[in-house]
């Protein structure tokens, strides 16, 4: 190979046969393209000289040269239509594995100026293969990022390979804990939903179960694609976690990964549902079907009776920035938090407000002390909120306590109109209860419901805690236990477990034999061995 212009020649071995190079021939080939600033085409040409290496040296570098030639037919495909992708005719092969090949072959130093002349729209999604909690990927908004982040996403990733991806930064974020079994049953055992838009990793994120925001027919949607989607992958046995983005402008969906294992969401589902999923894909591996397992709560439905939630449930992160005082506490695709709290209410807002708290972080909750913030300070911290945070979603709460409507936080923070809706509730209950003459049964039971603590009704009324505690026992007050049943109460649940809740009736079976009562409190940290261990409730 000639390094000045690039030229292969040709040679024949010693009985004439196929062309014969060396692995060292394609790196000095790679080594010459890497020192070149060259534009698409030539990038083509230049693919196309190096075939003969490409096909002699195959066990050194993968692929065959039909693979090269596919890879090149697409490129200029691409930049002759001047198209995306995504809509490439589907005999030229898949986008993605020609894009692999090519990168294999021409040198991961090449793919910068490549996307430039394939117009990808900043941003776009940089995403590592095989690597664990988003290591390596990121947003990025021009070419300096790209360069940077993919440089990071490439030493992370055991392939050295990253996918480059259309950005759907602000899009809803929604998962499903799917479970099969080998005579093609298929459960949804879950639905979650994160309150953060696309760009927080949902590990980072406050997330929510059942899903709140989807219409039945989103849902369905989304249930049908999950279903396609674990029988083409083929987990022909067990769960796996499938994520999904969704437009809420015009619902359009899109799979962002599928995950063929049991993760920490699948802990989150299993503590949420009651419905044990690392135990029964245990059991689907050595050959059980679904219909074949029997409940452990109603022992009378057997695990192919889908769980039915009839509460809420969220989970709230966990963060340890100020042990990193030089991190960069920007909430990002990569996770960051260091574990996490999960709460069961009969509502979002009582769920919402028991989680927080269980963070055991000083001033992890919602407040109302001081002076409502003024229409100037309400949008400075709103513009504080524009970047997804560590606490968040109290500088939220806190603008909209100085006054911004739902839709100017919308507008900027993307989190869904719903729960800010949710937010703006609490707030004017806080209202309702710093004014009120006194502190009624009605109303200290519906400051209750939506999870205010006795802490912070004492500080709306400038009363001790302890003051407020007992005021609510003299009227009756008092929580009431509520049961995960896997079935909504729809058979007799024999080995329950139990949420406190200010409801109207405990399902809570009495009991002549002596029990066991074993109490949680504070998030599951990571080195804790099991993914959210317990419940806080």
């Amino acid at each position: 190979m000639d390094l000045e212009t690039g030229h292969v020649t040709r040679q024949r071995g010693e009985t004439g046969g196929d062309e014969t190079r060396t692995g060292a021939d394609f790196q000095h080939a790679v080594a010459f393209l890497h020192g070149q600033h060259l534009t698409p085409e030539e990038h083509i040409t230049f693919a196309e000289q190096i075939g003969p290496i490409v096909e002699a040296t195959r066990g050194t570098c993968g692929g065959t040269r039909t693979d090269l030639r596919r890879a090149v037919d697409a490129i200029r495909w691409v930049l002759h239509n001047g198209a995306k992708w995504r809509e490439m005719p589907k005999e030229l092969g898949s986008p993605t594995t020609c894009w692999r090949w090519y990168e294999r072959w021409c040198g991961n130093g090449t793919w910068a100026r490549i996307t430039a002349a394939l117009d990808l729209h900043y941003p776009v999604v940089v995403r590592p293969s095989f690597t664990m909690g988003g290591l390596g990927s990121g947003f990025a908004y021009d070419e300096t990022d790209l360069r940077r982040i993919a440089g990071q996403g490439l030493q992370y990733s055991p392939t050295t390979e990253v996918l480059l991806e259309e950005s759907i930064l602000g899009w809803k974020e929604y998962e499903l804990e799917v479970m099969r079994d080998h005579a093609d049953n298929v459960v949804v055992v879950c639905s979650i939903e994160n309150l953060d838009p696309m760009g927080v990793h949902t590990g980072d994120s406050i997330t929510v179960a059942p899903a709140l925001t989807l219409t039945d027919r989103e849902y369905q949607r989304l249930r049908d694609i999950g279903i396609a989607v674990i029988r083409e992958v083929g987990v022909d046995t067990g769960g796996c976690n499938i994520q999904f983005a969704v437009n809420p402008r015009d619902g359009r969906i899109i799979v962002i990964e599928m995950n063929p294992r049991v993760s920490r969401s699948s802990a989150l589902a299993s503590k949420a549902t009651g419905f044990p999923i690392a135990k029964i894909a245990a059991k689907m591996a050595i050959g059980y079907t679904l219909d074949e397992v029997p409940n452990d709560i109603t022992q009378e439905t057997p695990a192919s009776f889908e769980p039915t939630l009839d509460y809420v449930v969220v989970k709230v992160p966990r963060f340890a920035f100020e042990k990193f005082p030089a991190a960069d506490d920007t909430l990002t695709t990569t996770m960051k938090s260091v574990g996490e709290a999960m709460a069961i209410g009969r509502n979002f807002t009582e769920a919402l407000q028991k989680a927080l708290r269980s963070t055991e972080r000083k001033d992890s909750s919602f407040h109302w002390r001081g002076d409502r913030p003024s229409p100037a300070a309400a949008r400075e911290l709103l513009a504080i909120a524009k970047r997804p945070t560590d606490g968040r979603l109290l500088t939220v709460q806190q603008s909209m306590r100085g006054g911004l409507s739902v839709a100017e936080v919308h507008e900027v923070t993307g989190i869904d109109p719903w729960f800010l809706d949710q937010i703006e509730l609490l707030n004017d209950l806080a209202d309702s209860l710093e004014r009120a003459d006194r502190l009624g049964p009605d109303l200290l039971r519906l400051a209750k419901r939506h999870g205010f603590s006795d802490q912070q009704i004492g500080e709306l009324r400038g009363i001790p805690e302890a003051v407020v505690r007992g005021v609510r026992h003299a009227l009756g007050v008092r929580p009431v236990f509520k049961t995960v049943d896997t079935c909504a109460a729809e058979f007799a649940a024999r080995t329950p477990y139990h949420y406190s809740s200010y409801d109207e009736e405990t399902e809570v079976a009495p009991r002549e034999r002596p029990a066991v009562l074993i109490l949680g409190s504070g998030p599951n940290r990571i080195g804790q061995g099991v993914e959210i261990g317990r419940a806080h409730v």
